[in-house]
C-alpha cells in the first residue's frame, strides 16, 4: 500500500524524534518510579491499576465542599462540545468563534490583496504570515475599553510549501528541493517571524484596524541586535557581522510571553530545520551543533542564502535559538535577542513577578528528553517607568530544573565557573554556557523530560504548569510510574508549587496533574478525574493559558482521527478542588490543523486562538492522500476551490456578552 506523503509538520516531528540528549541524567519517569515502590507498581508486567492508583489526581475538598481558597460551584459551567473531526471549526454552545485575520490578509498599509497563484516575497512581507502560533494581547493605553481595543502580537512559526504553493508538492532533501526557486524561498522567509496588528471590538465583533501606525511585520530578514552576556562572542561572528552583535531575522518562533512592562517575548524553537551543509573539518562547533540537531535540512534556504550553509557560515546557527524581545508600541525599537535567557529550542516565555519585584520567566526546551528552565532577573521591575525595564532581561540567572523522587525539586543555576561549568569542560566564559545551554544543563544533572512544551504560571496561586506533549521514543523496557506505556503518544502535565509561593525560590514541590489519553482504554493509563466525559479527555498537551480567574485552558497538537479519534482543540482543565483533573472540551479545529496561542483579554470576555496548518493529511491514516494545494484535507476558512487552506486567528466570545467559558 502506498504510504501517505508526510507534511512539513509531520516530517518535523520525525526529526524531533531523533533526540540529541546523550546524557545519562534521570528522566522524570525514573524519578517518579523511585518515588513509589517499584515492587508495588511494576510487578514484572505493567500493572495499570496500581499505576493509576499512585497518579490519579487528588481531591482537595472532601465531598465537593469548597476548601480554604478553593472555588465553590462549577469552575467551567459551559455546555461541553462533542469531540470529533471535520472540515470546520466548532465551539461550545453559547459562544461565537469568528475569523479575525488569515494568512495573506493585509497587515501594513498598501499591502496587496492575497493571491496564492502569484506568490511574491514583497507582498508577503506586508501581509499576515503563515502558521500563526503564540498570541499576546496588549490593551491600548488610554483606550475607553482596554479589553476591547489593543494590539495583538502573533508568532509565525514555519511554512508548509506543499499547501502554500500551487503544483509544488512536498519539498525537502528527498526531493532535493527541486521545485524551490529563490523567489519561493524568499516568500517562505517573509512568511516567518511575527505580526503586530491593532484590533478593536465594534458592536460586539472584533476587527483589524486598517492603516494602524502600530502595524508591523517581522520576518527572517528583519534586522535585530544580540544583547546580554553572549553578545559579541567570537562564536556569534560571521562574515556579514564581524562583531557578533547584529543578526537578520528570527525563525521558527513558537510560543512566547508578555512582560509587565508591555513588551512581547517571542521564542525561537526548531532552528535546526533551516540549516544544511557540512561543517569545515575539525570545526569547534561540531559538538555544539550536534547537541541541537544542526543541520536538519528541512528547508532549502541555504541554496540561495549562504548564511544557512554550514560550510560557509559555521557560526550562523549560534545566532538563533534565543528569546527575542519586541516592543509592539514602538516600531522603531530594534528587536533584541536576549542571550542571558539561554539558547535551546524555546517553547514559551511566560512569567510572574516575584514578591521582591524581580521578574521570573519559565521556559521549556521542546525536544524529547530535554529540560525545563527558569530565568530570574537581577533587577526589580519598576512599575512606574516602562522604559527602565526594557533591558532588564540582559542581567539575571538562568537555571534548569531537577525533579527529585520525594516530590521536591531544585532550580540549578547555569553560571560559569560554578560546579562543572568550567574550562575543564570546554566553557571559557558565560557566553559559552549560554550558547551551549543544553550541554551545561546535561553536566548539572537536570531531569530529562518528555518533550516540554509550553510552561505557564498562575498569578493567583504562583503555581506553574508544564505541558509535556509526548515521547514516542520510550521503549517497552523503560516504562515506569511516570510513563506507564511504551511509545507514549499522549503526554502529561506537571504542576510546580514554588516554595513559599515565591517563583524566585530555589526549591519547589511538584506532582503530576494529569496523564493524558483515553481513560476508557486501560492500557493507556490516563488519569483524568472520573468526572471527565468521553469528550473531555485529550492527548498531546501543547500550549496553555491561565485566564483572569486562574482557570487552566489547554491547547493540543497531535490529536487526529488516526490517533485519538478527534481533532485538536481547546480543553478546560480543573486544577483544584474535588474536580481536579477534570477535562472539558471547548473548541475544535478543522481537519489537519493544530491548536495554538490561547490568549485572553484582561476581562476574559474574548479568547483569541490560533489555528495552524489546516488541511494537512492524517499521517496515521494509511489511506489518506497526500495533502497539497490542490487536495487539502479542508479548505478552511474560505472554502473557496480557488484558495488553499489558510492559517488564521479566531476570536471567541460569549453570545450576549460575559466571560468566555461561563
Amino acid at each position: 500500500m502506498t504510504q501517505p506523503t508526510p507534511s512539513r509538520s509531520q516530517r518535523a516531528e520525525a526529526a524531533e524524534d531523533a533526540g540529541t540528549n546523550p546524557s545519562r541524567n534521570p528522566t522524570l519517569g525514573d524519578v517518579v518510579a523511585r518515588r513509589f515502590d517499584r515492587r508495588e507498581v511494576l510487578g514484572g508486567a505493567l500493572a495499570v491499576g496500581a499505576i493509576a492508583a499512585v497518579v490519579t489526581p487528588r481531591a482537595l475538598a472532601a465531598g465537593g465542599a469548597a476548601a480554604d481558597g478553593v472555588r465553590a460551584g462549577p469552575v467551567f459551567p459551559f455546555a461541553e462540545l462533542p469531540a470529533g473531526c471535520d472540515e470546520r471549526h466548532h465551539v461550545a454552545a453559547g459562544h461565537d468563534a469568528e475569523i479575525l485575520i488569515r494568512w495573506g490578509d493585509p497587515v501594513l498599509p498598501g499591502a496587496p490583496a492575497f493571491d496564492p497563484h502569484a506568490p511574491s516575497a514583497a507582498a508577503q512581507a506586508m501581509q499576515f504570515g503563515y502558521n500563526n502560533d503564540f498570541l499576546g494581547y496588549f490593551p491600548m493605553p488610554g483606550a475607553a475599553d482596554p479589553a476591547g481595543h489593543g494590539l495583538l502580537v502573533v508568532n509565525h512559526e514555519y511554512t508548509n510549501e506543499e499547501l502554500m504553493f500551487p503544483g509544488l508538492g512536498r519539498q525537502d532533501g528527498r526531493t532535493a528541493f527541486a521545485g524551490m526557486s529563490r523567489e519561493l524561498v524568499d516568500v517562505e522567509m517573509a512568511a516567518h517571524g511575527g505580526s503586530v496588528i491593532e484590533v478593536r471590538r465594534v458592536d460586539g465583533r472584533w476587527r483589524v484596524v486598517p492603516g494602524s501606525p502600530y502595524a508591523r511585520r517581522i520576518t527572517a530578514t528583519t534586522p535585530m541586535v544580540m544583547t546580554g552576556p553572549a553578545a559579541g562572542s567570537a562564536r556569534l561572528r560571521t562574515a556579514a557581522d564581524p562583531e557578533g552583535r547584529h543578526v537578520l531575522g528570527m525563525i521558527n518562533n513558537c510560543a512566547g510571553g508578555v512582560t509587565p512592562w508591555g513588551t512581547w517575548l517571542t521564542c525561537e524553537e526548531n532552528i535546526n530545520y533551516y540549516f544544511e551543509g557540512r561543517l569545515p573539518e575539525g570545526s569547534p562547533e561540531a559538538r555544539n551543533h550536534k547537541r541541537l540537531g544542526v543541520p536538519a535540512g528541512l528547508y532549502g534556504w541555504g541554496r540561495f542564502h549562504p548564511r544557512f550553509d554550514l560550510a560557509r557560515e559555521p557560526n550562523e546557527p549560534n545566532r538563533f535559538g534565543w528569546v527575542v524581545e519586541i516592543d509592539p508600541f514602538d516600531p522603531a525599537w530594534v528587536p533584541r535577542k536576549r542571550t542571558a535567557m539561554g539558547r535551546f529550542k524555546h517553547e514559551g516565555a511566560a512569567g510572574l513577578l516575584a514578591p521582591d519585584g524581580r521578574y521570573v520567566v519559565f521556559q521549556g526546551d521542546d525536544e524529547r528528553f530535554d529540560y525545563v528552565y527558569r530565568f530570574v532577573t537581577r533587577d526589580r521591575v519598576d512599575p512606574a517607568d516602562r522604559s527602565a525595564s526594557r533591558d532588564i532581561l540582559d542581567r539575571g540567572t538562568l537555571a534548569v530544573a531537577r525533579f527529585d523522587a520525594d516530590g521536591r525539586g531544585t532550580w540549578l543555576p547555569l553560571v560559569f565557573g560554578e560546579g562543572p561549568l568550567t574550562p575543564d569542560n570546554g566553557f571559557s566564559d558565560e557566553a559559552d554556557v549560554l550558547i551551549e545551554t543544553r550541554r551545561a544543563a546535561d553536566l548539572l544533572g537536570a531531569t530529562r523530560m518528555d518533550r516540554p512544551e509550553d510552561v505557564e504560571a498562575d498569578p493567583r496561586t504562583g503555581k506553574v504548569y508544564v505541558m509535556l506533549t509526548n515521547n514516542v521514543r520510550r521503549r517497552p523496557d523503560a516504562v515506569d510510574a511516570a510513563n506507564p506505556r511504551p511509545d507514549n503518544r499522549f503526554g502529561h502535565i506537571v504542576e510546580i508549587s514554588p516554595d513559599g509561593g515565591d517563583v524566585a525560590a530555589a526549591g519547589f514541590a511538584w506532582e503530576v496533574l494529569v496523564r493524558c489519553g483515553d481513560p476508557a482504554v486501560a492500557a493507556v493509563g490516563a488519569t483524568f478525574s472520573s468526572a471527565t466525559t468521553r469528550d473531555g479527555w485529550f492527548g498531546m498537551p501543547d500550549n496553555c493559558a491561565v485566564d483572569g480567574q486562574g482557570r487552566l485552558w489547554v491547547a493540543t497538537d497531535g490529536n487526529a482521527p488516526g490517533r485519538t479519534g478527534r481533532a485538536d482543540g481547546i480543553w478546560a482543565l480543573e486544577t483544584e478542588g474535588a474536580g481536579r483533573g477534570t477535562g472539558k472540551h471547548f473548541f475544535q479545529v478543522p481537519a489537519g490543523a493544530e491548536m495554538c496561542g490561547p490568549c485572553f483579554t484582561p476581562d476574559d470576555t474574548t479568547f483569541f486562538v490560533a489555528v495552524q496548518h489546516p488541511g494537512e493529511a492524517d499521517e496515521e491514516d494509511p489511506n489518506a492522500a497526500p495533502a497539497t494545494f490542490a487536495q487539502p484535507a479542508t479548505r478552511w476558512p474560505d472554502f473557496d476551490p480557488a484558495l488553499p487552506p489558510r492559517p488564521a486567528v479566531v476570536a471567541i466570545t460569549r453570545r450576549g456578552g460575559g466571560r468566555v467559558g461561563t
